[in-house]
């Protein structure tokens, strides 16, 4: 049988940067093969050089059902049966299924060259019934669920348009998705590989992981560390092979350990947009978590608290009164804001480390008007040497940063502040276990510097690893408090669908 797909020596240099190194693996007819490593090990890169995004180096062979990949070609992935599913899925919100499946592709025409739109939607129907999904394709995708747009964007590049499809890659399949959701695209995945079309899905997920891959490629510092079958590796066997050591920062720390000061952050009947009557007092040195479903109004509260929406009732400071759609003001009192979109809230993308890092306070390095760039560079440097940034230069762009390593530069953005309320809202989706950690420990450090700091997150068993308290938020409403052994991924599950301890919120 014809391998689906074959790379042998895919090495990629970036300047001095080895950022693939001689990669190899084979991924069988019908597997389904998990793809992971710490941000910044060569999985994204490994992917472009698939999709023709990037050319590697001399040397690197791809095969994909025996058919030689031109790396020259842009459209040559096209040609061998490579489909590619993104992270941000690139569909177009205001257009429907039908539109969305049509593009890069065109339509179905007539001998007059006009839109032959039964058959499109019949088609659409067809391609999504496959997949176990009965859509109404006339509806904009924008109003579906998003285990729905992410069938309608795999539905698109199964399409039997042209060449039929032999593997379909999946970049971070679930990062949008709620739990129950994520089961439909497990359930997606499985019908895909049942039809012979291979699947490489990158995920930092492990618990994806073992629920859908029968294989998983480990990728460490560019390097290919091993394949093997799921069966029979445990979660902690996976995390040692990603990581390249035994993570102690996995265990849950000790909450009790953790000492708090006065109140910093008071917030007193807080309402907007979901958010109603919200009441929370954050100490001194305290780490306070909060979830709840989407919908649920924990999504809006980091946004609320930072001024960044209007807002009613109070929140306060150290006893000075916040004004809402201020944010200039909130930082002035010493309130950071780490948001859940760092590409479209935190990140300059094209602007280096340096400037992403300083942006907040750009006149600390100003004498009479005139930016000293080597005071500010060495700065910098030590922010980035203390978080552990990776590459640790100041004068690399944004861009050129693993997902990771440019949270690090947005959390670093902030620690540099020494802030008295630290808000970080989603603060690991989408890095890497290792990166995980670290800012994990990141946290620590800032609640053992003084800060107050408010943590929002669909992740539960983070909330569990940092939180001294979790507020539960329902329809809007602050409706549960758990602390210490009340504190389990399991209890915080049950308490954001309905499961009250019958203890307030505050």
């Amino acid at each position: 049988m014809t391998t689906a797909l074959s790379v042998r020596n895919a090495t990629k240099i970036f300047g001095a940067q080895v950022a693939l190194d001689q990669v190899s693996i084979d991924v069988e007819p019908g597997e389904v093969r998990a793809l992971v490593g710490q941000n910044g090990c060569g999985k994204s890169t490994l992917i472009k050089i698939l999709a023709g995004f990037h050319e590697p180096e001399p040397g690197t062979e791809v095969t994909v059902g025996g058919q030689t990949l031109d790396f020259v070609d842009p459209v040559a992935s096209e040609r061998v049966g490579l489909r590619f599913v993104h992270q941000d899925l690139g569909l177009v919100g205001n257009l429907d299924a039908v539109d969305n499946m049509a593009l890069g592709q065109g339509y179905v025409t007539n001998f007059a060259r006009t839109i032959r739109w039964r058959t499109e939607r019949a088609n659409a129907r067809e391609a999504l019934a496959a997949l176990g999904y009965d859509i109404n394709v006339r509806v904009p995708v924008a109003g579906l669920q998003m285990s729905e747009r992410t069938a309608v964007a795999i539905a698109r590049a199964m399409s039997p348009r042209g060449t039929p499809a032999k593997m379909l890659i999946l970049d971070e399949p679930t990062a949008n998705l709620p739990g129950a959701e994520a089961q439909r695209l497990y359930q997606l995945v499985r019908r895909v590989a049942d039809s012979g079309v291979s699947v490489l899905f990158v995920s930092h997920h492990f618990d994806e992981v073992f629920e859908m891959a029968e294989s998983v490629t480990v990728l460490r510092d560019g390097k290919h560390i091993i394949t093997r079958p799921v069966e029979g590796l445990s979660e902690d066997e996976l995390i040692e092979l990603v990581v390249g050591r035994k993570l102690d920062e996995h265990n849950k720390r000790d909450a009790a350990a953790r000492e708090h000061g006065p109140e910093v952050l008071t917030i007193s009947g807080v309402g907007g947009g979901t958010v109603k009557d919200l009441d929370l007092v954050v100490h001194r040195g305290e780490v306070v978590g909060v979830a709840g479903i989407t919908g649920s109004g924990r999504e809006e509260i980091a946004s609320l608290v930072f001024g960044g929406h209007e807002r009613s009732g109070e929140i306060s400071v150290d006893g000075t009164v916040l004004p809402e759609n201020r944010p200039d003001v909130s930082i002035e009192r010493g309130v950071a804001l780490v948001p859940a979109e760092r590409h479209a809230n935190a990140s300059l993308l094209d602007h280096t480390l340096r400037e992403n890092i300083t942006l907040v306070d750009p006149g600390r390095h100003m004498t009479m008007g005139i930016l000293r760039r080597r005071p500010e560079r060495a700065d910098v440097q030590v922010w980035l040497d203390r978080l552990d940034v990776r590459p640790a230069n100041s004068e690399f762009t944004m861009m050129q940063l693993s997902g990771g390593n440019q949270q690090k530069v947005v959390i670093a953005r902030w620690l540099r502040q020494e802030p008295s309320v630290l808000i970080l809202d989603e603060p690991t989706q989408g890095v890497d276990v290792g990166a995980k950690a670290d800012i994990h420990r990141m946290v620590d450090e800032a609640a053992a510097m003084g800060a107050a700091v408010l943590v929002t997150s669909t992740d539960h068993e983070e909330l569990v690893r940092v939180c001294d308290r979790v507020v539960i938020m329902r329809r809007g409403r602050a409706v549960d408090v758990l602390r210490g052994d009340q504190i389990s991924a399991d209890n915080i599950t049950a308490a954001t669908i309905g499961r009250d301890t019958n203890e307030p919120a505050a």
